[in-house]
């Protein structure tokens, strides 16, 4: 049985210091692949875009500066629930959101009652829905 948790929040697409405008974001949560979130960036203009990346990375990042790699979230400011920042790359491009934490950690609350963070193995279907996963990305990047 698939599970998920979805919300839709509006965050800042910061384009430049004098530019930004706000798009709706829709963040969502299966059990067929309980280490991740998706967040699907619906810009004007083109189609939608969507990450996928941990979700214990979310929820380090709305608390303290976390992620090494393409996908990078801090807090914005020193106090609790401050807005956070999420900067996603690719190669050398890069685009700057900027979102409030309470509807991040109003998600992830919800994400945790339905897997509970630690408990992501426990999930019986979780090495074949990986499994499936890997086929089907091999299957399109082989066909491509």
């Amino acid at each position: 049985m698939r599970e998920s948790v979805q919300a839709e929040v509006l965050m800042s697409f910061l384009v430049s210091e004098e530019l930004c405008f706000r798009i709706p974001v829709e963040l969502r949560y299966e059990t067929g692949d309980p280490y991740a979130v998706r967040m699907t960036f619906h810009l004007p203009g083109d189609a939608p875009v969507t990450w996928a990346f941990g979700r214990e990375l979310l929820l380090d990042g709305i608390n303290a500066p976390s992620g090494d790699g393409d996908v990078h979230i801090a807090p914005t400011g020193h106090e609790p629930l401050s807005d956070v920042h999420i900067r996603l790359r690719v190669g050398d491009d890069s685009a700057l959101f900027r979102a409030g934490a309470p509807p991040l950690v109003a998600f992830l609350d919800r994400t945790d009652k339905l897997v509970p963070l630690g408990q992501e193995l426990a999930l019986g279907d979780f090495e074949l829905s990986l499994e499936e996963a890997l086929g089907r990305i091999l299957a399109e990047e082989n066909a491509g």
